[in-house]
């Protein structure tokens, strides 16, 4: 067996050097500073401030002034009180995954009995926050005394008071339900705020009435949305009407323009036929008066001087080839080919 090493022979070199004892001093020191800082300091965290209260001396009481985040010195005599300062949240509510982690702190939804004497059950969320840690230290006390004693039966009594005030049916209104939540804020600011606490909102999340009411208010908005579609509907029947006589209107209005537009169009064309017939005729009576006097002018040409020896000629290319023609000779319509002068004056030409 190995011989068992002899710690205090060996603590005892040690510290009974001028070395040993040095860092005997040192962590004496150390170890003495650590306790201190347990005992006498106080670190005030994130979203917090803290109210220093001295128990014992001269001063002793909730001393003014408010200490926020960081490490703070406390004596012997004296505690710090810490307080959220961020947005808290209170959920009037009877669902079990809504409610505060603190028993104490956990508030059933609010059973309401409206003016008409109906029972309606409403969860609401109130918002708010610790304004002024002095005032709630003095007026209300420590710890959580600020949700136990002040907001919850504040907010309870205000709540169920104000909206107490709307009728059944008043919590379908949006607007109406909005209203009473914001009279409900005033008049819980006006309790909370002389306290060191502001609400910041107050919002009804859901609310139920009971079963019978609420098979009543059922059937009562199934016949009012009834007799809203069946107005709707007549309304739409009307329109319908007004926009097929609209319709009716317009295919008439074309049809009379179509139709006068084919009459203007037939009227023009009988017109440009009319006129197209009326100069044909006109030229063509020019033609024939044209022909006519060449006629007459020809006709007086022939009645002239000399017209007879025309005549002559005529005749006698009219007689050209002619081989034999037989004539009497005697007797007073005897013509005798040989005697020019009475063959001239048979055809009334004078020599």
């Amino acid at each position: 067996m190995s011989p068992t090493p002899d710690l205090k022979g060996a603590s005892k070199r040690v510290f009974g050097t001028p070395r040993g004892r040095l860092l005997y001093l040192v962590f004496a020191t150390a170890v003495a500073v650590l306790f201190i800082y347990n005992i006498f300091s106080v670190y005030v965290g994130p979203n917090e401030s803290a109210i220093k209260v001295v128990t014992v001396g001269p001063g002793s009481g909730i001393q003014p002034g408010v200490l926020h985040t960081g490490l703070h010195f406390v004596g012997p005599s004296e505690h710090l009180f810490t307080f959220p300062t961020d947005l808290q949240v209170l959920n009037l509510t009877n669902d079990p995954n809504e409610r505060s982690d603190n028993e104490d702190l956990r508030v059933p939804a609010l059973n309401i009995t409206t003016s008409e004497g109906y029972a309606v059950t409403v969860d609401v969320s109130v918002l708010y926050r610790i304004e002024d840690p002095f005032k709630v230290m003095t007026t209300v006390g420590r710890g959580t005394a600020y949700e136990s004693q002040l907001v919850i039966p504040r907010a309870e009594q205000i709540l169920r008071k104000r909206f107490g005030e709307l009728d059944a049916e008043d919590f379908y209104n949006v607007q109406k339900r909005e209203d009473k939540s914001k009279l409900a804020l005033d008049d819980l600011n006006g309790e909370l705020v002389p306290n060191g606490v502001k609400a910041m909102g107050v919002f009804v999340r859901r609310y139920s009435y009971d079963k019978a009411y609420q098979d009543a208010i059922e059937q009562r908005k199934i016949q009012d949305q009834t007799v809203f579609k069946n107005m709707a509907e007549a309304e739409m029947a009307t329109a319908d009407a007004e926009r097929k006589k609209i319709e009716a209107e317009g295919e008439a209005a074309v049809k009379v323009e179509l139709a006068k537009g084919d009459a203007e169009k037939q009227k023009l064309d009988s017109e440009a036929e009319l006129y197209q017939r009326t100069k044909a005729a006109e030229g063509e009576k020019e033609i024939k008066l044209a022909e006519a006097e060449g006629t007459r002018l020809k006709a007086l040409a022939y009645q002239g001087t000399g017209s007879e020896y025309q005549v002559g000629l005529k005749m006698a290319d009219a007689l050209k080839g002619t081989k034999v023609i037989v004539l009497p000779s005697d007797g007073e319509g005897g013509t005798n080919p040989l005697d020019l002068k009475s063959a001239l004056k048979r055809f009334d030409v004078t020599p």
